[in-house]
């Protein structure tokens, strides 16, 4: 099988994902340039290669999607995941593309234009859009996949059977919706550490790659129930997040203590222990648990690429930093500087964390009663298709 998309399967994806519709016209294709900032990559070379030529197949025939357009826009990227996207963009009309900011030639577009005359987004980027997309898909009614740090490894996850995945991933959402708590065990060699992540007065929401409806934004490849646990906003009921987080980084594991939804401070020691406990002090909000996720891919046959776009849909994933864009209430406004604002998610599978295996984890309803979710990293529920699932 071809490792990128032929323009027939292209196509099929955009109909899968998104169900072009009479009111849809346009659809762009998001790519972020290096600057004098952040230099370029291979790997973000290859993926804006991957990026022009899925837009020159699609624009070929944009009528059979029952679209007008299909446009190619770079910008400046965003020097940070999920931080705020420039003013303006700069659509492709001919030619070879820009490899930096200092060789755009193309019409100046404002994305607030952009926003108001295209319907649909894709953004393949270095950098995740992912919440600044959210945040303007409810405000301008577009939709938007986001695929930040995509990769040719990661085609095979665009041929799955998301109607499947979709039914996994209601599962797990409506599993997140009835508890008001998540206890999880920790197991690093012989060592046992617990985290209690508090859910009340959340919802959860479900990531199954589709977005067929105006105002909705998200990963692609996806495959995921989300929520983001209690961070203490209403007065007088601080968040009961509590415990401590151990997180693999290189050979090393850092040990968080989590204190009302927080880590703030670094209990283990270790050269990647000081640079983390340097940016709990050095910016508090980095220390915000903004996200339990729930991913699925990982029965589905598929293996880390390196990339957290696919990676988090593995498994179990637990995130810091910013969480306005998933119902929380810490936004860019909470960090020092737009290039310091993040969502960085830990993943909790054996080939990203050999050396942290989530030994138990254990979600609890309002009635009080705990409902096996995971042991020994592997789900505990059932889903009712692991028989036609690979092996």
């Amino acid at each position: 099988m071809s490792p990128d998309l032929d323009v027939t399967e292209l196509q099929a994806m955009v109909r899968r994902v998104f169900q072009p519709g009479p009111d849809d016209r346009c659809l762009a294709i998001l790519v972020d340039l290096p600057d004098e900032v952040v230099p370029d990559t291979p790997d973000w070379k290859a993926r804006r290669t991957m990026a022009t030529q899925w837009w020159r197949r699609l624009a070929e025939a944009p009528n059979k999607l029952g679209l007008e357009a299909v446009q190619l826009v770079h910008f400046r990227n965003t020097r940070a995941n999920n931080a705020d996207l420039p003013e303006a963009g700069f659509v492709h009309v001919s030619g070879a593309p820009p490899a930096a900011m200092d060789q755009v030639r193309g019409h100046e577009v404002t994305f607030a234009n952009l926003f108001e005359t295209c319907q649909i987004f894709l953004a393949p980027t270095q950098f995740s859009l992912t919440a600044p997309l959210k945040r303007a898909a409810t405000r301008y009614r577009f939709r938007a996949a986001t695929m930040p740090g995509f990769s040719q490894a990661m085609i095979p996850a665009l041929r799955l059977d998301y109607a499947r995945i979709a039914s996994r991933v209601d599962r797990l959402k409506a599993l997140l919706d009835d508890a008001i708590r998540c206890d999880l065990t920790f197991r690093v060699h012989d060592d046992l550490y617990r985290l209690s992540l508090d859910l009340r007065h959340r919802k959860a929401h479900a990531s199954s790659g589709v977005f067929p409806n105006p105002g909705t934004a998200g990963n692609l490849p996806s495959g995921e129930a989300y929520i983001v646990p209690y961070e203490g906003e209403h007065e007088g009921d601080p968040s009961r997040t509590a415990g401590t987080l151990p997180v693999q980084l290189g050979e090393e594991v850092i040990l968080y203590r989590v204190e009302e939804n927080v880590a703030v401070q670094v209990l283990s020691r270790g050269t990647r222990s000081e640079e983390e406990a340097r940016k709990l002090e050095e910016e508090p909000a980095y220390g915000n648990l903004a996200e339990l996720g729930l991913g699925v891919l990982g029965d589905f046959g598929l293996e880390p690429s390196g990339e957290i776009l696919l990676d988090e849909k593995l498994g179990l994933h637990i995130a810091f930093g910013r969480s306005e864009h998933f119902g929380g209430r810490v936004g860019p406004d909470a960090f020092s500087r737009p290039d310091r604002v993040v969502h960085i998610d830990r993943v909790y599978v054996p080939s990203v964390q050999p050396r942290v295996i989530v030994e138990e984890a254990h979600l609890v309803s309002s009635q009080g009663a705990p409902h096996l979710l995971m042991a020994r990293g592997e789900y505990r529920i059932d889903f009712n298709d692991r028989e036609q699932l690979p092996r």
